[in-house]
């Protein structure tokens, strides 16, 4: 089976997660993926649009589609299967702001795909008002990654950590304040930041990790309690908790924002906690840090959920789903 995957941006977060790291899986399974980004002009979408004709199957990455666009895959393509994580219906800048033009494009690119894919169950649920034929998947990763020999630093420090993106870095900015309580009631504790953005604290040490694929892995099993604040709106709704996933991999527990899948991921006392204001920040955040031996049995127990979200695992659904031509196109 041949499959054209069509993407804005083969660099960004999203594909990496949720097409890359599966393309040997797939091929191992017979299903061998061509990658394409959309170019700029209109004659050369419309010469990549005309190429989809080739292939068994269009794999569209994320991108709400304009009607031009959608004309022209819709008229070539043998089959389009839709794949987003994110709330693209909603701008992450204005998320109480309704769009019509991200309703609209969105709405057009779920009813002419064959099958939609979507990273939680509030997405598919947006998608499904418009296509019956959805189904959830997760994002993944390779648990067995995060299982490296690495010596931890002998300092006595310990280490909460965020990682992510620009875009996100604005969430961890958030909790500023309860760092900042944190820091003054313990003289023990550092602020690792996994990032291409950063900031300083009063009372705390930060240390400056820019991310990277290569690092991000150490960066994280050398510290100690995960961070995953997240604003509560309809696009963070949308997070398909990937962070937490890293977290638990990597053997700690984590501290979250009940939004979203993160009230799913997190079990409250079991892997994690769940806070949902500052003094639930600063209350959680120091009992972890007092209590090595609950850090730890935590962190096991995070390990443990995450093999659920394996790429073996994972990978297995996708080749069923790209794989399954009865399904019916449930288009509305």
């Amino acid at each position: 089976m041949d499959i054209l995957v069509l993407t804005s941006n083969p660099n960004h977060a999203s594909f990496r997660q949720r097409i890359e790291a599966y393309l040997d899986i797939l091929c191992d399974n017979g299903i061998r993926c061509d990658i394409a980004r959309f170019p700029a002009s209109f004659l050369s979408r419309w010469r990549l649009l005309r190429r989809s004709a080739k292939y068994d199957t269009v794999f569209l990455h994320k991108k709400r589609l304009n009607p031009f666009d959608s004309f022209w895959l819709r008229r070539y393509a043998n089959r389009v299967i839709y794949d987003f994580d994110d709330a693209v219906i909603y701008s992450d800048k204005n998320p109480d702001k309704t769009s019509r033009k991200r309703q609209k494009s969105f709405e057009r690119t779920v009813k002419l795909s064959d099958m939609v894919i979507a990273g939680n169950s509030y997405l598919a649920n947006h998608a499904r008002a418009f296509n019956q034929n959805t189904k959830v998947l997760a994002t993944g990763l390779d648990v067995n990654s995060y299982r490296q020999e690495v010596a931890q630093p002998n300092d006595g420090k310990v280490r909460l950590v965020w990682i992510g993106s620009k875009s996100t870095f604005g969430y961890l900015e958030e909790i500023k304040p309860a760092l900042e309580e944190i820091g003054s009631r313990c003289d023990n504790v550092v602020l690792r930041i996994i990032c291409d953005s950063f900031f300083d604290l009063r009372n705390i040490g930060v240390e400056k990790h820019r991310w990277s694929l290569e690092t991000q892995v150490r960066d994280l099993i050398t510290s100690d309690i995960g961070l995953a604040p997240l604003p509560d709106n309809r696009f963070t709704h949308g997070k398909c908790g990937f962070k937490i996933l890293q977290y638990a991999a990597a053997a700690l527990p984590v501290i979250a924002s009940p939004v979203g899948v993160n009230a799913e991921y997190v079990r409250e006392g079991i892997n994690g906690f769940l806070a949902n204001s500052f003094p639930e920040w600063i209350e959680k955040t120091l009992l972890l840090i007092k209590e090595p031996h609950l850090r730890k049995q935590m962190g096991l127990t995070g390990r443990s959920d995450a093999e659920q979200f394996d790429l073996k695992v994972l990978g297995k659904e996708l080749v069923s789903l790209i794989k399954n031509r009865s399904e019916a196109k449930g288009k509305s």
